[in-house]
């Protein structure tokens, strides 16, 4: 059975009230919860069309479990335009990321794991999921009032607290697809199919994969210290489905039948449901996810195809200089990879300042 209600998540300064789908999928009993997200920023619309292809998977073949599907998760910033582009990205109130507001609070942490050190995995589970209810319901109700991305992201959040899989869908500027992926869920990430991946540590950041596995995982190291062990109830991840203010039905269409064959681990459908075309995955830890930024103003010509390997040295950018026409002297600097790299996304716009930052690489990588 598919079922769509809505989300109340702000309120517009003309009153209005900005809605979210909220479409459910009840599968065969036995199986999962998975909340799957999309759109937070207002112009990365690409996990729309996932969502879409995905549900008609379910249609055509039911799950087990329960998965809920938020569709444009963030209304106020897919209105958020400038002529032509989207802006979305950040509050344009406040100048906070839409996906940094989420929230955990880890302070009583060490008191949790004494007082149900001897229970069973299914009761401190259970006890667990209650505190972290409880955590948004206090921060909700903040005598002070609260952020306008703050109680946007708050609101999502109540929703995934008793979810098994959490997985926001995102896109970066121009963009490869890459995969946000905790240290402790690598062995099933390459079931996504998906060819770049940045392996995460348990920190949180305000992200909502984050707010997802980081309370969990730091649990689980918490009580292990304490010589009981957990496995992790919980997975999260972000993808990164290509690049913003784009939108490729036939791309999304392999992205949700690489998800759903992530989801036939998780015990969804049965193992080999949904086939994909493998792609060389490449992986390198959070640590060696480098930037590198400009080093003058001007106009750039973005040089280094993405998703391939670089050596170190190579030119991947040049950045001319107009304003010298007619003058001698070189009209561009060229801009070289300092070491062995994959491009995984560039700045959008041609228009650059000195110290923008111009590419992200892989580093140190290897498989997944």
């Amino acid at each position: 059975m598919i079922t769509t209600t809505h989300l109340d998540v702000g309120q517009q300064p003309s009153g209005e009230l900005a809605r979210v789908p909220v479409i459910t999928v009840e599968g065969h009993p036995g199986g999962p919860t998975v909340y799957l997200q999309a759109n937070i920023h207002g112009a990365e619309i690409q996990g729309n069309a996932v969502l879409e292809r995905l549900l008609a998977l379910c249609r055509a073949n039911r799950p087990r479990g329960r998965l809920i599907l938020v569709p444009m998760a963030n209304p106020i910033g897919i209105n958020q335009k400038s002529g032509e582009f989207t802006l979305g990205r950040f509050d344009p109130i406040s100048g906070d990321n839409w996906n940094r507001q989420y929230h955990f609070d880890n302070a009583d942490l060490d008191d949790f794991c004494q007082t149900h050190l001897s229970s069973d995995d299914a009761t401190l589970c259970a006890a667990f999921r209650q505190r972290l209810k409880a955590q948004l319901a206090r921060r909700l109700a903040s005598p002070w009032g609260l952020k306008t991305g703050q109680l946007l992201a708050l609101r999502l959040q109540q929703m995934t607290v008793d979810a098994d899989v959490v997985l926001d869908l995102h896109t970066g500027p121009i963009s490869a697809r890459h995969l946000y992926v905790p240290e402790y869920a690598r062995a099933n990430a390459h079931r996504f199919n998906i060819p770049l991946n940045i392996v995460m540590p348990s920190d949180f950041g305000g992200a909502l994969d984050e707010a997802a596995f980081s309370p969990w995982w730091q649990l689980s190291q918490r009580l292990a210290a304490l010589g009981r062990e957990l496995p992790m109830p919980v997975d999260a991840f972000t993808l990164e489905l290509g690049s913003q203010e784009k939108l490729d039905v036939n791309q999304a269409e392999r992205d949700a039948a690489g998800i759903a064959r992530y989801l036939e681990s998780q015990g969804c459908w049965p193992e080999g449901t949904h086939k994909v075309a493998p792609e060389t995955q490449y992986a390198c830890a959070l640590a060696d996810y480098r930037a590198l930024y400009s080093p003058c103003a001007g106009q750039i010509e973005y040089l280094a195809p993405l998703g391939e390997p670089v050596p170190a040295g190579t030119p991947v950018a040049r950045v001319w200089h107009y304003e010298r026409l007619g003058q001698d002297g070189p009209l561009y600097t060229e801009v070289t990879v300092p070491t062995d790299a994959i491009p995984v996304l560039h700045f959008a716009s041609a228009n650059v300042q000195e110290g923008t930052e111009l590419y992200k690489f892989l580093t140190c990588t290897e498989a997944l």
